[in-house]
């Protein structure tokens, strides 16, 4: 095997390992409750990172045994992908840029409205068609029981830090006036005409707010969140996938110079 060869088996080894964190916060996105219930978001970062895997493997065998083909189609393949980890990079951090969050005086938590989130976010996530299937999947889950084991008192609970997801769906909008009994029950709104979600609001467990405007912008406020963290591993994962590949371009590229010049020296000789 030639040095070439050797440099190009090298650094597929790193797009091997490059790819391990890549699966890693793919699984660790799908994982999350807002992901469980939105089919489309759960795994294609996940099937990314696998395909780079196998990717990087075949051009670590290519290299190792020399076959010019495999590497051909190796490096093809891995331009593909990474460009493809770049647009869904573009893509995320373009529709999670706007972010609905405000404050609320006299809480810790942030509450979130629906309309300052991209317009993507808001046709393809919370519209009505989706939102029909979201729901019965956000109320079946433990998203606003696990918080009644957490916090006891309304000061508590006014001084947590609860996901977005919480804030919108586990309780009314504070503007609203209800009183608090526990955080997944509230009585006597003060204020019910402030928000039309204060007449959505229902202490059945499986209502709650979970058919608020508040809550499909708690949900994008989560997918925001969660997206934004992933997309740091992400951008450091794809400057060594380009930096990999460029090293093994040249690399490719060498061998192939070795290999005619070895051919023209056995002519020759």
């Amino acid at each position: 095997m030639g040095v070439s060869n050797n440099i190009t088996a090298v650094v597929n080894l790193i797009a091997l390992l490059a790819s391990i964190p890549i699966i890693a916060s793919g699984i660790w996105l799908a994982s999350k409750p807002d992901n469980e219930c939105i089919a489309n978001f759960r795994w294609p970062i996940v099937i990314i990172g696998i395909l780079i895997l196998l990717v990087s493997l075949a051009g670590f065998v290519g290299a190792y045994w020399n076959k010019q083909g495999l590497l051909a189609l190796y490096l093809f393949s891995m331009a593909l992908l990474i460009l493809l980890l770049l647009v869904i990079l573009v893509f995320a951090f373009v529709v999670t840029r706007p972010d609905g969050a405000y404050d609320v005086p006299g809480r810790a938590y942030k509450e979130y409205t629906l309309h300052a989130f991209s317009s993507w976010l808001r046709t393809h996530i919370t519209g009505s068609g989706s939102w029909h299937n979201i729901m019965p999947c956000l109320a079946s889950s433990d998203v606003c029981t696990k918080l009644t084991h957490n916090y006891i008192t309304a000061d508590q609970f006014f001084a947590s830090h609860i996901s977005p997801l919480q804030s919108g769906c586990c309780k009314p909008p504070t503007a609203c006036g209800y009183n608090y009994v526990s955080p997944i029950l509230w009585t006597n709104p003060v204020n019910p005409m402030a928000d039309p979600d204060c007449y959505l609001w229902n202490n059945d467990q499986n209502q709650l707010c979970y058919n608020c405007n508040a809550c499909k912008a708690g949900l994008l406020g989560n997918l925001r969140k969660e997206w934004r963290k992933a997309n740091i591993i992400l951008i450091v994962a794809v400057v060594v996938l380009i930096w990999v590949y460029v090293i093994a371009c040249s690399a490719f590229k060498n061998a192939q110079t070795e290999d005619l010049f070895r051919r023209y020296k056995q002519g020759w000789i």
